[in-house]
């Protein structure tokens, strides 16, 4: 009695038919007998959950079977990192309270730990810097996903460019909402949520980067996009919007593979690849395709309802943005063009937590203790410097004066 309770007021708020079928259409003209095809409903994205811990496992297996040898073998290197020295207050403040302390907070920590403000200061720096992830890491997770949106492009590809949606986008309304389901646009959808799913469910513990809170809309927007596009038989619109983000990110994720590999020029001709692709179907397919013939298209074919304008609002929310991941990536360009490389992935590749600063400062530190701490070392060091440097000195104008000798008969 209770289940079938619970049934009849989830029925009664949330399943009306007013929210999710356009002005006139009840559940039951989307009724499909045997052999007209399935018909999406809310019940077949609960296998979305096991799906997305799959993908979670999968991605575990991934990493460390193929992705780590691979990063390997292109040669990614992770820099050698002073260990913070155990300091228990420090490290309970650093966890607890701030990674980057304030001027305030150093003070009382000085007083706390009987430490000088420039010795806590390197703690935290040294900390900030152990708690960096390795460019192992970041190639592991680039190329798990490089995997996936290849996969999913070319799969989805050509599951759609034999349908009259992919070249009409008319056709996305002819007959709805009683609109039969692909088998395999249905595994396309199933695969797409429960990858989105796993991405979210794992975003805690992969890098934190520059846009993480735009990445974290993005996510729950697509989750939303995607099962609120199922559940209304948007599927032929919503197959179109995965394969028009899918075009793009495998591009970038394979450029953030090459540049962790530190192969530059690769990496450059990527980026520029990815930079038209992105402002092309994002700037352009997207707004005058998609979201037009969901907006205009399709009121030549039903009413607007409020699937219509919440459908609507997850897309013009994708849409802004694309147009601020756009301005990153037109900014980097804009860098590319006058400054003939790519400094970094200012769209998601550059962490915001840490200053990279002190990673350079760190290795200058670090060498130093490689080379020895003792004055007498650095004295000897620095001695033998001007050596060289002296030596070279004399050797380029011993050079510089046999080439004048050599040339003054020719001269004369």
């Amino acid at each position: 009695m209770n289940t079938n309770r619970m049934e009849a007021l989830l029925n009664y708020w949330l399943w009306q038919e007013e929210y999710w079928l356009p002005p006139g259409i009840s559940w039951q003209d989307t009724e499909m007998e045997q052999g007209e095809g399935h018909f999406p409903l809310p019940r077949d994205l609960i296998y979305t959950l096991p799906l997305a811990v799959v993908f979670i496992v999968l991605r575990y297996v991934f990493e460390r079977i193929i992705a780590i040898p691979f990063s390997k073998c292109l040669g990614v290197k992770d820099r050698v990192r002073i260990r913070a020295t155990s300091v228990p207050k420090l490290e309970t403040f650093y966890k607890h309270n701030s990674r980057q302390p304030s001027q305030s907070e150093v003070v009382s920590l000085m007083k706390l730990c009987g430490l000088s403000q420039k010795k806590i200061q390197t703690w935290f720096k040294h900390r900030r810097n152990q708690d960096r992830p390795s460019n192992t890491k970041k190639f592991c997770e680039a190329s798990w996903r490089f995997v996936f949106y290849l996969i999913s492009f070319t799969a989805g590809l050509c599951s759609l460019i034999n349908t009259p949606w992919f070249w009409d986008q008319k056709e996305c309304w002819t007959g709805y909402p009683k609109q039969p389901v692909a088998d395999v646009h249905y595994w396309y959808y199933m695969l797409e949520m429960s990858f989105y799913l796993s991405l979210l469910l794992s975003i805690s513990v992969d890098v934190k980067r520059k846009d993480f809170k735009e990445q974290v809309i993005h996510h729950i927007a697509t989750l939303f996009l995607i099962s609120f596009s199922y559940c209304a038989n948007y599927v032929r619109v919503g197959t179109l919007v995965m394969l028009v983000h899918d075009s793009s990110d495998f591009i970038l994720e394979s450029a953030k593979m090459l540049h962790y590999a530190v192969w530059t020029r690769t990496c450059d001709s990527l980026f520029i690849v990815f930079a038209v692709v992105f402002l092309v179907t994002r700037l352009v397919v997207f707004p005058s395709r998609i979201i037009h013939t969901t907006m205009v298209v399709s009121m030549d074919f039903f009413q607007p309802f409020f699937g219509y304008y919440f459908f609507n609002a997850l897309l013009l929310v994708l849409q802004a943005l694309h147009v601020f991941w756009a301005y990153l990536i037109v900014r980097m360009a804009f860098k590319f063009a006058f400054m003939g490389k790519v400094e970094k992935d200012e769209r998601s590749d550059a962490e915001s937590e840490v200053d990279e600063n002190e990673e350079e400062e760190e290795d200058e530190e670090s060498e130093e203790e490689r080379d020895g701490s003792n004055w007498e070392q650095q004295k000897e060091r620095i001695n033998s410097k001007r050596t060289s440097l002296a030596k070279n000195c004399v050797l380029n104008n011993l050079t510089n004066q046999r080439n004048i000798s050599s040339r003054l008969p020719k001269a004369r």
